[in-house]
């Protein structure tokens, strides 16, 4: 499956999920929720993906914590608050780079509508 065929899928089982249950409940939920449908649209997910870090010739164990890794690749950062921030933002980008992905996609379910909680991120994105 293509990055975009895969954040696609993403995105529509979020939207789903935001007008089934609306805003208002913590990301922890969401990610849950998200979790299992892509896992019941075939899509393998891990949850809180525990990564370390190489930096000044020391290695960081567990340094971050990816919300959803959808078939090794794709990064999904949820959540649950008032309006995301830049803050998101550089740190969906820099999980991008850390794990050498190029796509990712940050979801914010706190929003009246999951349409403007929706944020591609690329990071020197080469189409597969």
């Amino acid at each position: 499956m293509q990055f975009d065929e895969l954040s696609a899928t993403v995105i529509e089982e979020a939207i789903g999920i935001h007008r089934e249950i609306g805003p208002g409940l913590f990301e922890s939920v969401y990610e849950a929720v998200l979790a299992g449908r892509l896992e019941g649209r075939g899509l393998r997910v891990e949850r809180q993906v525990a990564v370390g870090v190489n930096l000044d010739g020391k290695f960081y164990d567990a340094a971050f914590r990816i919300d959803l890794l959808i078939e090794e690749r794709l990064i999904v950062e949820v959540k649950a608050v008032e309006q995301l921030s830049k803050a998101h933002a550089k740190q969906l980008l820099t999980y991008l780079r850390l794990m050498k992905q190029p796509v990712g996609l940050l979801l914010n379910f706190s929003g009246a509508t999951m349409k403007e909680g929706i944020r591609r991120m690329v990071n020197n994105y080469q189409a597969d």
